[in-house]
């Protein structure tokens, strides 16, 4: 390769290099910045479900604990149980995808028949009839909370796998970009020896015409 052919590459490489630069850097960094956002969006929607499936079980100890201790804890479980509907209705907004949606639903039927259940249960306390009440949260009750404790439970580790997922791809993503700035780099490098030597050689041929 004749010098002004070599000065020429190293004059387009020198124009193009910055840009390539750039263009990388931009492409590595957005794509992480889409990457961390998934991850903050999966460990959000992980954070509600774990809320979710903590009310759940919170509601059916405080009515256990009402229902053994003459209704002083009443209060308490009524709620824990308005957080929990709450709670539920966040996250019918928050979760969309059909796997979400059915555990929802099967979650939702189980609550409605746990309120309901826990009418009859509070009546027949007022009433002085214990055993009964006893009956119905030991019985019919647990069954429901249950019901509800697998679905929040399954919820819960879908969106476990969700975030796993998330933190996976941001992983590789950051390896993906760190190896592009690596290639960018060495070109970089090639690049500056190129013009190096390149400079060498003008300036030997400029001082060889001189001498001559």
């Amino acid at each position: 390769m004749t010098i002004r052919a070599r000065l020429l590459a190293a004059i387009v490489l020198t124009v193009l290099g910055p840009a390539v630069t750039i263009g990388v850097a931009l492409a590595a960094f957005g794509t992480l910045a889409d990457r961390s956002g998934d991850v903050k969006t999966a460990g959000a929607r992980q954070a509600r479900a774990l809320e979710l499936k903590f009310a759940v079980t919170d509601m059916n100890g405080w009515q256990t604990a009402y229902g053994y201790d003459g209704g002083r804890s009443r209060p308490t479980f009524e709620a824990s149980a308005e957080r929990t509907k709450q709670q539920l209705e966040a996250a019918r907004d928050a979760f969309r995808a059909q796997r979400e949606r059915a555990l929802l639903a099967d979650l939702g039927s189980a609550f409605d028949a746990f309120m309901e259940l826990d009418g009859r249960a509070w009546d027949a306390l007022q009433a002085g009839r214990r055993s009964v009440t006893r009956r119905i949260l030991l019985g019919p009750e647990i069954r429901n909370f249950e019901a509800m404790a697998r679905a929040a439970g399954a919820l819960a580790s879908e969106q476990d796998r969700l975030a796993a997922a998330a933190a996976r791809e941001f992983d590789d993503a950051r390896t993906t970009a760190r190896r592009e700035l690596v290639a960018v780099a060495i070109g970089a490098g090639v690049v500056i020896v190129l013009l190096l030597l390149t400079v060498q050689d003008v300036v030997r041929l400029a001082l060889e015409r001189r001498g001559a």
